[in-house]
């Protein structure tokens, strides 16, 4: 049951199937078009679960911005650049040119595997919120955002663990699944447990501050549930066991460092 509920929260929505050869050929005609443009549809999402990664990196920062600069690197749609703007940080977001952006930030488009795109002054903070493990060169982008920090500035990240158990149990068994999202993202291109990620940013020249581990969101996983007390409580049991022993029950990392 525990590893149903787990598939679920990291597998895509299932797609209907075609009704003809000729409509399978549209679709994929339109879903090629659809990822080839900033137009559709991001697909990834809000997590505005009280113990998801996304509430708990939010929680990072001060709750007034104050005018103080922060870079989002890879915001997708810019959730999180858009509450950030609305607490009063300046906030520059960047993300594959023409994507989707709130009108509150500064925007630059830029393919973040050939590094960050020209930038004006420093930044008080940096965000790197699941992005990392899609690129070629992750610590080639976290040196360049090294040197766009402000002295005494901030890295702020989310990092899944792939030491996470549901992880384990399906390289145990022999399979590695493509999934739209999750631990197994199929655009993934690095698997880092806690030690690979700490790794990683020794390497660009940072030193991890403190670490908070995020749950499975069971939300997404069955949103026909809503916000009901089960989904509450698988919650909230997810989140207690990631704090008890991150190496193997955190679902993400929420990392905040500085420069060595």
């Amino acid at each position: 049951m525990l590893m149903d509920w787990l598939d679920a929260a990291d597998t895509p929505d299932r797609v209907p199937k075609c009704a003809s050869a000729k409509s399978c050929r549209n679709r994929r005609v339109i879903m090629v078009a659809m990822a080839a443009t900033a137009e559709g549809t991001s697909r990834y999402q809000f997590k505005a679960a009280p113990y998801s990664s996304h509430t708990l990196l939010l929680a990072e920062f001060p709750e007034r911005g104050e005018g103080r600069r922060v870079l989002d690197v890879g915001c997708a749609i810019g959730y999180l650049s858009e509450i950030l703007a609305k607490r009063g940080f300046a906030v520059t977001s960047i993300d594959w040119p023409n994507s989707p952006h709130p009108p509150t930030v500064e925007f630059a488009g830029a393919d973040l595997d050939n590094g960050l795109p020209p930038l004006r002054g420093q930044f008080d903070y940096v965000i790197c919120a699941d992005v990392l493990e899609h690129l070629r060169a992750p610590v080639e982008l976290l040196k360049e955002c090294r040197a766009r920090l402000a002295p005494g500035g901030t890295l702020v990240g989310s990092l899944p663990n792939s030491g996470h158990f549901y992880f384990r149990w399906n390289v145990l068994r022999g399979r590695f699944p493509q999934h739209q999202r999750g631990l197994f993202d199929s655009t993934h291109l690095h698997f880092y447990t806690w030690d690979g990620w700490t790794g990683l940013l020794r390497r660009a020249g940072f030193r991890v501050e403190s670490v908070r581990c995020s749950g499975v969101p069971v939300s997404l996983a069955f949103p026909r549930w809503g916000p009901s007390r089960a989904v509450r409580a698988l919650e909230w049991l997810s989140f207690q066991a990631a704090r008890f022993w991150k190496t193997m029950c955190a679902y993400q990392f929420i990392v905040r460092a500085r420069t060595e």
